[in-house]
């Protein structure tokens, strides 16, 4: 075990506190709780239309099968990122076309995206990847000219902004994920953005078996799914929202220990552009070419410290490199070299500051 692990969520007391009264109310299934979560959701990132899935991944394999994305249609997503941003596009039938990404950001590179659109294409999914915004405004003004969805991935952003808006307002849906490792947990969920009333209104459908009540009668009018959120989930991470402005807070000020520590020049630390702002999901650093990065993560967990690997390199991953053929490196040297040589530290609201200056400490004479 760890001294220091890659993640460790905040629950305290009153969160367990809140999850008993759930659970010896009977009242197990989607309720008041979930009900307040996604009015919560809905006032931090700007939206109407705000609802809570199972997991992150549900959100956007909901929002792609209520637009009907399946069988010959394509929709770009970023070459680095956790694999279930192309795993949904998979799951509908659709082709996952991959663009590699910003160096300095580990977002999708705008400047290369409209290169990738082609007759087919139906829906751009950007990332905002460890919870940095992407130039989501560029993003949709290319999918204004070609006609196309977005669907934002924000699934570590929930509370970063671009030019002070808040991620989650600018596509037309956005997925936030409330895995442990992200700054309100749930255990598994996830939270589905949806800017079209009527989508939103099938998407509610497709959650829980398609069931609409007509005339006081539950009807079956899709065939749908059960993601559902159960209450006692929902109010696990409700205890968390009363604290989560703090949380990022602090998040950030354990950042700014890491950019004035880490300061070995075979690092290269993240880079903030001036009008977004950052959520912390995960600090990522890229290690020289000269250093081998298993070698430098099993060194740095024999020190007490959780680290691990980024996202993935989605291209270079078994399946899609047999099912497609890519040559990764060459392909997407960038969303290569972030999965290869990338790093993660941990940060998170329960470390301080001797913690991070100790990891610093040791990430510079282990690199």
């Amino acid at each position: 075990m760890s001294q220091i692990p890659l993640a460790s969520p905040d629950i305290r007391q009153s969160d367990v506190d809140l999850v008993k009264n759930v659970l010896m109310s009977g009242m197990l299934v989607q309720g008041k709780f979930v009900a307040q979560l996604e009015n919560e959701i809905s006032k931090i990132s700007q939206s109407n239309n705000s609802i809570a899935l199972s997991n992150g991944t549900a959100t956007m394999h909901l929002a792609l099968v209520s637009l009907g994305i399946g069988k010959g249609d394509e929709v770009i997503v970023p070459a680095f990122s956790y694999v279930a941003t192309a795993n949904v596009v998979e799951i509908v039938g659709a082709k996952p076309v991959f663009v590699d990404i910003n160096s300095d950001t580990f977002n999708i590179d705008v400047n290369k995206i409209e290169d990738s659109i082609t007759s087919k294409t139906k829906a751009i999914i950007p990332v905002h990847e460890f919870g940095l915004a992407c130039e989501i405004d560029k993003i949709m003004t290319l999918a204004k000219k070609y006609n196309l969805f977005v669907i934002e991935d924000a699934a570590c952003a929930l509370g970063a902004t671009i030019n002070d808006q808040p991620v989650g307002s600018f596509g037309d849906f956005a997925s936030f994920s409330l895995h442990p490792r992200k700054s309100i947990t749930s255990g598994e969920g996830g939270v589905l953005n949806v800017k079209d009333s009527e989508k939103a209104n099938k998407i509610r459908q497709l959650r829980s078996h398609g069931i609409e009540i007509i005339d006081g009668k539950m009807e079956f009018v899709e065939a749908g799914y059960n993601y559902r959120m159960t209450d006692f989930q929902a109010a696990l991470a409700v205890g968390q929202l009363s604290r989560f402005k703090e949380t990022l807070v602090k998040k950030s000020e354990l950042a700014q220990v890491y950019f004035g520590h880490i300061t070995n020049d075979k690092i290269k630390l993240p880079i903030i552009p001036k009008n977004c702002s950052h959520t912390w999901q995960s600090f990522h650093i890229i290690i020289d070419d000269s250093i081998e990065q298993a070698n430098v993560i099993n060194l740095l967990k024999k020190e007490g410290i959780g680290v691990n690997y980024g996202a993935q390199c989605i291209p270079s991953q078994k399946y899609y490199k047999s099912k497609y053929g890519f040559d990764a490196p060459k392909l997407f040297p960038n969303a290569y070299r972030a999965y290869s040589k990338g790093i993660v530290l941990p940060l998170y609201e329960k470390l301080n500051t001797e913690n991070i200056l100790y990891i610093s400490k040791k990430v510079n004479e282990l690199c």
